[in-house]
Order: C-alpha cells, then structure tokens, then sequence
C-alpha cells in the first residue's frame, strides 16, 4: 500500500472482532497424508534436525572448555539435551502448544490473536497480550537471520575436518549456498517441500544409523537417558552446568519455527514426521556422539563428522549441506507465515504476498522479506566468518520467544483446554522454569554477541508498533477530514446531483466516516453514480473466514438511493480479493447487490503524509512510518482491483 491512508487501510487489530456466537477455538483437521508428512520433513524439522552438527561441539567448546569430556560432565550434559529436546519440543510443543492453533495457523502471532479471542474486550491485559506477541515475532526474526548462518558454515566446516587445509573456501560456498536458497524461495513451499523431503528423510536416517553405530561400541552412554545424570550434573557442578545449558538450548532451537510452520502442513503430519522419524533420530545421534567422547575425548572438536569412517565424511559434508540447507527453509518459511499474519493484523505495512499453492493457503512467498533476510545472513556470514563465533550470538531470541509462548500457552489453557488451577501451575514450572534458566544461561553471552539478535529483535519490535501507532493515528486524522456519512448521504438526499451510469466501488475503512473520493466526486464533479458501494475489508484474529460468511450489507437507511455499504470480513490467511468477494455475494442472489462487479469502477483515496508536531507518535518515528507506508505493497494489487478500472484521488493526511 503505498500509504496507510489509501484505499483500505487495516483496522487497529483491537478493534475488529468475532461476531456473537463465533466459537473461540475452531482447529482445522488436516489428513496427516505421506506427501504432508514428508513435505513437513523437509521444511519443518530441517532447523532442529541439523542441530547435532554443532550442539555438543559448542557444549565442550564454550567458556574454553569449561565442560570438561569426562563420564560424569558426558552423562549430564547428554541426559539434559535428551530431557531438553523431550520436554520442550516433544511435550510442550508438539503435545500440547500445537492444540492451540488459531483455525489451523500457528506462531507467536497467532497464539496471541487467540488469547485475547479469549479475553474481556474490556481488560486492560490484551495490551500486554498484543505486546508480548509483537516481542515474540521480533524475536523470532532476530532467530530467523542467524539459523541460516550459523547450520550452512557448520556443514561446509566439515570439509576442514579432513583438510584443514580448505578453510579459506568455507565462507564462499556458504555465501554461494545461500544465495541459490534465496532466489529458490519465489517456487513456493510446496516445490522446495517436495524436493527437501527425501534429502531430510535420508538425513534422519543417516543420523540414526551414525548415532546406533556409536552405541553398540559404547553401550553404557545408554544411562545418560536417565534424569537422575542431569540433576547430579547441575548439583555437583552448578556454575559448569549453568554455562553448559547456554550451549545445551541449541539442541532444541528450531522449536518455534516448528510451530510457526504449523499453517503449511498441519499439526497431524507434523507429529507423525517428529515422533515416527525426527525424534528417534536425534536421540540416537546426541547419544552416539556421547558414546564417542566417552572412548575418545579428543572428538570434542568435532563429534558429529568424527563419528562416522573417513570415507563417509565428504559423502556427509554433502549431505549435511543439504540439511542445513533445508534447516535455512525452516526459518524462512516461518518469517513468511509471521510476515503475513503480522501485515494482516496491523503491525506490518502491507507487502506484496504470493500464494504459492493452490491447496495449502498458508504456503506464500513474500519477496520483500525474502529479499531482506537474504541481505542480512549474507552479512552475518561475511562479518562472523565461521560457526563458533555465530554461537556466541545464538541462543538469547530462541529461549525469549520459547519463554513467551509458554506465558501466551498458560493465559489462554484455561479457556481451551479446561486446565485447573495445578495444571497451569505444573506447565509454568516445567516449561516456564527451564526456559527461563535457558534464557538466564544465555545473557552470559550478551557482550560477546548476544547483542546481535537482541538488537534484531529491538529494531523489529520499534518497526511493528510504530507501523500500528502510525496507522491509528491516520485514522483518527482523516476520521475529522472525511466527516461523518450519514451527514453526507442526508446531504444528497436534500441537495440531490446529478446521477451518471455506472457503478462506483470505494474501498473505505469503516461505515461511519464518507470516503475522500466520494465526497471530492460530488463536491468537485457534482455527480454521483447510478450505483455507488463503499467497501469495508477488515482482517479479523482468526487465519480464515468461509467466502460465505464473509459479507454483510447496509442500505444505511435508505433503501432506493443505490448507495449500500458492504463489510468484508478476512482472517488474517486469507488473501483479501475485493471483487471475488463481491462476485460472490451477487451468486448468493443478494437484493442489495444489485450491480456487475466485472464492470464497476474502483475508486481510491491516495494520501500524502505530512509529518507535523502533534503529540502521539515522536518525530523520527512519524519518519519512519512514513517511510514504511511509501514502500508498502499497491492497494489496487492488494485487494485484487482491477488496473484498468481503478481510480486513484490524491488528499494529504497530517501525521
């Protein structure tokens, strides 16, 4: 859009809502069928699964060696990876957060579009609600730039285990990697889903049978299962074990890109491809790499290229580029699906969105996301240069956003699930405790690179509400200029004008202000149409509306004066096509819809922003949303108006 102004601006998420009788929790069935479950392999799971390249690498590495590969410092820290990846992915995630899908749709976003569906409108927490989902986002894309990153240069590292000699070509082929996996991402989820499957199943397969092989020459790593090594580990060393758990949460990341993934193939395939073949997969290999250690401590450099022949280490390397390739899909494919719903809720300017399935609405592709984390891991990758030192930086967004999810999960498991008071109460201290020590863990690295993703985080957090203040003080400002509609429609029927063919369609964002075009058609031009609609389209906190349920018609008082308002209600997955919608609304043999369509001319109120002093919104905030909206996608394409047939009117807006 190329200012919030124009044409249809999206309403202040706390302001549209669910009709009366609407069910707070409607989750959408999805047969888990073998193409979903292999596509969810090869686009959900790519991010945890490539995780044992580096995982306990960095656990003996980090702090100069401060855990040490000894058989008690190895049986901990391998019983809390195992009871990490258990409790926060297998329970909390797949087990319980996953049944709090908004319709389908899943992500710190829509998590918190579902809670305050759950709310009084009149509490005062929805506004911490709203800003702990916008936390969360901004800290999943301070994630999302450097899992890329960080899984390519740990896979091409692997050539240097054989020739160190080759280190100097590391950086070039990841950067040449990630470039061929950028311009991938306009073929669509679906496309790279159905390649990146069988590469990830034969992955998951590589690692279990590497990891077996390493068990049945050291059986006793086995005992590392128990719990009882982890909490001997954190109380016989609590200072080592407190450092180890910053390295020990790269195991699980990946966690909530999982679940932000849930509107591309859904919670059935994802829990059949996690517990059938991911998650037995990854046990098998952290033990196998423990087992290595315990008979050989020198492979603390690294277990993961260590544990298998010399000659299947290039084949590996191969592979594991592959892997860390679709690792990168993970994330990317999850900044798309917040993108989207963040832009439908109000917190992003609108952006070109391309649906890039036929079948699945939530597969989409936004090139101007794709563009910018594409600039950002590239210059990640140059600066930091290998992946111990991107390490560093890893790890404080993750256990941020795995920490709000749970406070989201437990504001809203009473309404969806019935918990009592000791369930809520259980889940806070079994998930909320351990990710907050995670988190705890990992500000020991803030001055060494934790800063990184914070600062990501902070500056996507300043754009998102700035982009929501911006947009709510645009509407107030034009609400005075625009005047009140049924002042205007009594205006015309004293002071009739002249009435030309036709029918004219204006995007608007609500029924009680006369839209900019219309009232400089009549004042300026002195005549009205035949046929005159002014449409509402207002993305609602739920992912999908059926076309059905979607319109609602207003004669506003008269019903002869071929004037009529129509609301047009879209969840935020659902692409907002204003004469499909309205197409669809003259089948269902509407009387108020009384028009073509096909024929209608679109007409749309472009305005120019002018900074001013009035309180609301600092400055160089007023700037930056004006620079947002100047860059945002074009009204006409985003609602699906027709080009030879819209109409665009300049006004000028004060900010």
């Amino acid at each position: 859009m190329s200012s919030p102004a124009s044409a249809v601006p999206t309403p202040d998420p706390a302001a549209p809502d669910l009709p009366p009788g609407r069910p707070v929790h409607r989750s959408v069935a999805r047969p888990a069928t073998r193409a979903l479950v292999l596509g969810a392999l090869g686009v959900v799971f790519g991010d945890i699964g490539t995780s044992p390249l580096y995982a306990l690498q960095v656990v003996f590495s980090i702090d100069e060696g401060a855990v040490k590969p000894t058989p008690d410092d190895v049986y901990g820290v391998i019983s809390l990876v195992f009871w990490s990846v258990t409790l926060i992915v297998s329970v909390k995630y797949i087990l319980v957060v996953m049944r709090a899908d908004n319709e389908g749709e899943g992500g710190v976003m829509a998590l918190a579009a579902l809670v305050r569906r759950t709310m009084d409108p009149s509490s005062r927490r929805i506004g911490l609600v709203v800003a702990l989902g916008v936390l969360g986002a901004a800290l999943f894309y301070g994630d999302s730039v450097i899992t890329p990153a960080i899984s390519l240069l740990s896979a091409v590292e692997g050539l240097t285990v054989s020739d160190p000699g080759l280190v100097h070509l590391v950086v070039p082929i990841a950067a040449v990697i990630l470039t061929a996996l950028f311009v991938a991402q306009r073929w669509g989820t679906q496309r790279v889903g159905s390649l990146f499957g069988p590469v990830m199943l034969l992955w998951f397969l590589v690692l279990g049978v590497a990891g077996l092989a390493q068990i049945v020459k050291a059986p006793e790593i086995i005992k590392g299962l128990s719990p009882t090594y982890a909490l001997g580990f954190v109380v016989s060393h609590p200072f080592i074990a407190f450092i180890a758990l910053g390295a020990v949460v790269l195991s699980i990341t990946g966690a909530e890109a999982l679940y932000a993934d849930m509107g591309h193939f859904g919670r059935p395939a994802i829990s059949r491809a996690w517990f059938a073949v991911a998650f037995p997969a990854l046990i098998l290999n952290y033990l196998g790499q423990g087992g290595l250690i315990l008979q050989t401590p020198e492979a603390v450099s690294n277990p993961f290229f260590l544990l298998v022949p010399t000659w299947a280490r290039l084949p590996l390397v191969i592979l594991a580029t592959a892997a860390t390739v679709i690792a990168s899909q993970a994330v990317i494919s999850g900044a798309f699906s917040m993108s989207r719903q963040a832009m439908q809720l109000g917190f992003l300017p609108p952006l070109t969105v391309r649906q890039t399935s036929k079948e699945e609405s939530g597969q989409v592709y936004l090139p101007a996301v794709n563009a910018a984390m594409f600039v950002v891991v590239l210059v990640l990758m140059l600066t930091f240069g290998s992946s111990e030192r991107l390490a560093t930086a890893y790890g404080i967004s993750v256990t941020g956003a795995l920490l709000i999810d749970t406070m989201l999960l437990l504001t809203v498991a009473k309404a969806l699930f019935g918990w009592q008071l000791w369930k809520l109460v259980l889940a806070g201290v079994a998930f909320g405790g351990t990710e907050a020590m995670f988190l705890s863990a990992n500000l020991t690295k803030f001055l060494t690179g934790g800063w990184l993703p914070l600062l990501i985080a902070a500056a996507m957090f300043t754009i998102m509400t700035t982009w929501q203040r911006g947009r709510h003080l645009i509407i107030q400002n034009r609400s005075s200029e625009e005047g009140s509609l049924e002042e205007f429609i009594e205006h015309l029927h004293a002071n009739p004008v002249h009435r030309v063919p036709g029918t004219a369609v204006f995007p608007h964002p609500t029924s009680e202000t006369t839209p900019l075009a219309l009232r400089a058609n009549v004042e300026h031009n002195f005549v009205l149409h035949e046929h005159v609609v002014i449409v509402s389209a207002m993305a609602q906190t739920v992912p999908h509306i059926p076309i059905e349920e979607r319109l609602t018609t207003d004669d506003l008082g008269y019903g002869d004066d071929g004037i009529v308002y129509i609301s047009i209600r879209y969840g935020f997955g659902d692409q907002p096509d204003i004469p499909g919608c309205l197409r669809a609304a003259i089948q269902a043999d509407d009387p108020m819809m009384r028009f073509d369509p096909d024929t209608a001319s679109y007409f749309l109120s472009r305005a120019t922003l002018t900074p001013t002093r009035a309180p609301g919104m600092q400055r160089w905030r007023k700037m930056l949303f004006i620079g947002m909206a100047h860059n945002a996608a074009d009204p006409s394409t985003r609602f699906g108006l027709p080009p030879d047939r819209t109409v665009v009117m300049g006004s000028q807006v004060e900010l």
